[in-house]
C-alpha cells in the first residue's frame, strides 16, 4: 500500500485490514504537543519561534504479550525527539519538519504506519492553524526463497 492508498476509512479506523507478516499491531500517539519552532519562510519566522502543534500516529509491530517497557516503542521517544527537532533551528517548510518527524518514527524499524500532522497556530486570526498532514506506510519485507 502506498500513501496514496490510504482512505478517511483507514485513518479513522474504520477499516480493519490485516496485520503484515501475521504480527500483532497496536497504535501509539502524541496529541497536540506545542512547541516553539522557527519555521517559514518570511524574515519574521526566520528570526522568531512560533507556537507549531504536532501530532503523531503510529501503527506499530507488537511484541509477544509483555510488561517489558524495552519490548516497546516508549511515546517518550517520540516526545523528545520532536523536542530536539525545535532547538536544531530554522526550519524552511512545515511539510519538512513533518518528513523529519516520519524519520524519527521510522528509525524504529518496528513502525509500520505513520500519520504526522504540523499545525503553525499563529498565522491566521480568523484559522485556528495552517498546517500539513503526512502520512507513510513501510515497505513490506520481502523475503526470498
Amino acid at each position: 500500500m502506498t500513501t496514496t492508498d490510504w482512505t478517511l476509512a483507514d485513518t479513522l479506523g474504520l477499516r480493519r485490514r490485516p496485520a503484515p507478516t501475521g504480527a500483532s499491531l497496536y497504535r501509539i500517539f502524541v496529541r497536540n504537543l506545542v512547541l516553539p519552532f522557527r519555521i517559514g519562510i518570511y524574515e519574521h519566522e526566520i528570526d522568531a519561534a512560533q507556537r507549531v502543534r504536532v501530532n503523531v500516529d503510529l501503527l506499530v509491530e507488537a511484541p509477544a504479550a509483555t510488561d517489558a517497557l524495552e519490548h516497546v516503542l516508549n511515546y517518550e521517544t517520540i516526545v523528545d525527539g520532536v523536542r530536539r527537532l525545535a532547538e536544531r533551528g530554522h526550519i524552511p517548510l512545515a511539510e519538512g519538519l513533518a518528513e523529519d518527524i516520519l524519520d524519527l518514527c521510522f528509525a524504529d524499524p518496528r513502525v509500520v504506519t505513520a500519520r504526522i500532522g504540523v499545525e503553525k497556530l499563529d498565522i491566521y486570526a480568523e484559522a485556528e492553524s495552517v498546517g500539513v498532514v503526512l502520512r507513510k506506510r513501510r515497505e513490506r519485507r520481502r523475503t526470498s526463497l
